[in-house]
């Protein structure tokens, strides 16, 4: 009877502690993802303040460079010295970007100060998901991953609602400020509660040229999609293709470092591995989904309908509740063996249908038509966020889930830049042919277009995807571990 008092009060403690470094760690990723978007609609105000409108573009380009970078880097770090240090690092020098970005006295300095934030922010999304494989039980794994999506979907729509609302209300200082609380409790709870260690030390020196050749050549492609989007460039303008250019020939020499290196930054072996293939390749082309209606949605609210910023943030809830509820579900019932799949499939159809639907927008739509649009879409998004997270872990060992939990925020994240610089050609072009009709009509056109086909690509190419998807390789222990039977008696 004591015994069994004690171990049930030690696994009350472990699930005690386990929830609140959960909580911790979603607060983490959910300061990274908030900043993504938090920003957008503060950006107008800040640019009138500091000056520098034609700098408008750079203070999102910086952030995401530095942040896109750095995720590999982390993750496979992350693999060979632990978490923990890591982390601690990420959130500390994001933390000091944000207080910085706060204090900025003009553009220069934001942009500068944003940059500094993104070499934080890139451990805290891969940091997290790897926390989440390591701690988590394998059988309560998928629920932990619906949360994280629903986490991804939370900060992707509540963040143009509150850069809205604290700079109408407030400041856009606070648009920074805000994460000085939230990542100050997420920094103490990870120093006290995150055990140190987890690390797999391997022979080697770091591989500092595939590190330097993988920088430049994520920096270039970025500001040549950047380039495209500013001063109605087109894609054959030199400072647009040369950098784009370039970035693909240095695939070559990263490829020829990578096989060479003794501890590579992106382990190729890992690729010949079908199912983490695929499921980065979902990644990149789910992305499409998400960051067309998360941008495209706010605008056509604001400019066409115009509404205020704090409002076209309100106005797409149905969005954000679907992602939230699909992310959920898809996390409780892909947990199950053999469910992966048809889960996914289901969800890239549901996000193709709500996209297409959307072909059809025009001023005269009505909200009720628009909200159910946006639930098909935020229902069939909400599962590839927490889905292909599982999968991807589920593909490796252990020793690699820090770089596989981050490539697959890296291919998501590059997805996206690609998708909102395809999306804003498609979007110009039709707008400006439009305009013989009127602005608003020309705006409600160009969303109608930009919006719908891009998404829908998007979800078609994971749908190919995912039905090349191998079964899920299960990878239950032989013998149960103390901290498994803790959990098992909890």
């Amino acid at each position: 009877d004591e015994l069994t008092t004690l171990l049930t009060d030690l696994a009350g403690t472990a699930v005690a502690l386990r929830r609140r470094l959960l909580i911790a760690v979603l607060g983490g990723m959910f300061l990274a993802m908030l900043d993504q978007t938090i920003v957008g609609t503060a950006l107008p105000r800040i640019t009138q303040e500091l000056g520098g409108a034609d700098l408008y573009t750079w203070t999102v380009t910086a952030y995401l460079l530095t942040s896109t970078v750095t995720v590999p880097l982390y993750g496979r770090l992350s693999d060979l010295y632990g978490r923990k240090p890591l982390l601690l690092v990420g959130i500390t020098v994001f933390l000091l970007g944000s207080a910085l970005c706060a204090l900025s006295q003009n553009m220069g300095q934001l942009i500068a100060f944003r940059a500094v934030q993104g070499l934080g922010a890139g451990a805290l999304i891969p940091l997290s998901l790897a926390l989440i494989a390591d701690s988590v039980p394998s059988e309560r794994r998928g629920r932990a991953q619906g949360a994280v999506g629903a986490v991804m979907a939370l900060s992707y729509v509540v963040g143009p609602f509150l850069g809205g609302l604290f700079t109408d209300r407030a400041s856009w200082h606070w648009v920074f400020l805000v994460n000085l609380p939230i990542g100050i409790a997420v920094l103490a709870v990870i120093w006290r509660r995150l055990p140190a260690g987890g690390g797999t030390p391997r022979g080697g020196r770091p591989d500092y040229a595939g590190i330097g050749v993988l920088t430049a050549g994520i920096s270039t492609l970025l500001i040549g999609l950047t380039m495209k989007g500013i001063d109605e460039h087109t894609w054959t303008d030199t400072v647009v293709v040369g950098p784009i250019a370039l970035a693909a020939l240095l695939l070559v020499p990263f490829v020829l470092i990578e096989r060479r290196a003794a501890q590579p930054i992106m382990p190729l072996h890992l690729f010949r591995n079908r199912a983490y293939t695929l499921a980065n390749a979902s990644s990149f082309f789910s992305a499409f989904c998400l960051f067309a209606a998360v941008v495209f949605l706010p605008r056509f609210f604001q400019e066409a309908l115009g509404h205020s910023a704090a409002t076209s943030g309100l106005l797409i809830y149905p969005l954000m509740v679907a992602m939230v509820l699909g992310s959920f579900l898809a996390g409780a019932l892909i947990s199950k063996p053999g469910r992966t799949r048809p889960w996914l499939l289901g969800a890239a159809v549901l996000a193709a249908g709500g996209s297409v639907l959307f072909a059809g927008l025009a001023l005269e739509t009505s909200q009720w038509t628009m909200s159910l649009w946006m639930a098909l879409i935020g229902l069939g998004v909400g599962p590839m966020l927490s889905g292909l997270t599982l999968v991807i872990q589920s593909a490796v060992d252990p020793a690699d889930l820090g770089t596989a939990s981050s490539n697959i925020t890296f291919f998501r994240q590059i997805g996206g830049s690609v998708a909102l610089a395809v999306a804003g050609t498609l979007y110009t072009d039709t707008f400006t042919g439009h305009l013989d009709e009127g602005l608003h009509q020309a705006q409600a056109a160009a969303t109608a277009t930009a919006l719908p086909w891009l998404s829908a690509l998007g979800a078609a190419a994971t749908l190919l995807a995912v039905l090349f998807l191998p079964a899920p390789r299960r990878t239950l222990p032989k013998t149960a571990t103390p901290a498994e039977t803790l959990s098992a008696l909890a």
